[in-house]
């Protein structure tokens, strides 16, 4: 057999469709080589105008269900229905590329910068305009996945006073300038911008943390940080019903990790 003969061969062994994904995400699981050949290819919502198999993951985790109104959640999930399984299995069955996932652990550290300079550069210099990062997130990190309701109730006072607000989804006005330009160094794909809102535009998907979730509402409740004297289960349900828009719930994101390298994601510390 030929080196052609295999690449088809291989081609057509992985042409089934993926369920809920739809016919753009469906082929193989191959790099994706499609170039981007200036910043006239980039769109207003700053994907690549080319990335047919990310803008159709991007929309199909916007329609996918997120389950944010619980009374009470355990301290180890076990059923589907206790995290955001389908948006985390479109996730897994991505199969553009390439795929990374980047273990994101402490607030006050460069992780945003770091992942946006990864997008620029397999967009424009590797030419993978369906290029996915996944940011696996846990640690202090995870405060920037909850809405300002949790920062004004328990985050504020828990840092201290040094943090009145989620700062990590403020749009900055660098991610309304020309998306065309894309070498501006105050435009959207600068340092300017960094911004998890912006990375979500740009298809970055923020994973959040059951575990997480659960130590901290203990740590909130040791501390006294607890004014409406919630169980362990109630406040750990509380703070995952204020995960902010676009994050995918996840059963435990470090044995989450494991999943997404074994779908093809590259892993960054």
């Amino acid at each position: 057999m030929s080196e052609n003969e295999i690449v088809v061969s291989r081609r057509k062994a992985v042409t089934l469709p993926l369920a809920g994904i739809g016919a753009a995400m469906v082929g193989a699981a191959l790099l994706d080589t499609t170039p981007v050949a200036s910043a006239a290819t980039v769109t207003d919502d700053l994907l690549p105008a080319n990335a047919t198999k990310l803008k159709a993951l991007t929309a199909a985790l916007a329609a996918a269900p997120r389950n944010r109104n619980y009374t009470t959640v355990p301290q180890i999930v076990t059923e589907p229905s206790q995290w955001d399984a389908a948006a985390l299995k479109l996730v897994l069955s991505y199969d553009g590329g390439p795929k990374q996932v980047w273990d994101n652990s402490a607030l006050d550290s460069p992780w945003l910068n770091l992942m946006r300079n990864a997008l620029n550069s397999q967009i424009w210099a590797w030419k993978h305009p369906n290029f996915l990062a996944v940011s696996a997130t846990h640690g202090s990190a995870h405060f920037a996945l909850y809405d300002n309701y949790i920062w004004s109730k328990y985050l504020t006072e828990f840092t201290g006073g040094k943090y009145k607000k989620n700062i990590w989804i403020e749009v900055p006005p660098a991610a309304n300038a020309n998306p065309a330009d894309f070498q501006s160094a105050s435009g959207p794909f600068s340092g300017e911008a960094n911004s998890i809102t912006v990375l979500q535009r740009r298809g970055v998907v923020f994973c959040g943390c059951h575990y997480a979730i659960w130590e901290l509402s203990g740590h909130f409740i040791k501390k006294g940080i607890n004014p409406d004297k919630k169980s362990h289960q109630q406040l750990a349900a509380e703070l995952t019903d204020h995960l902010i828009p676009g994050v995918v719930l996840t059963p435990g994101i470090v044995g989450t990790i494991a999943e997404l390298e074994l779908a093809g994601f590259q892993y960054v510390k």
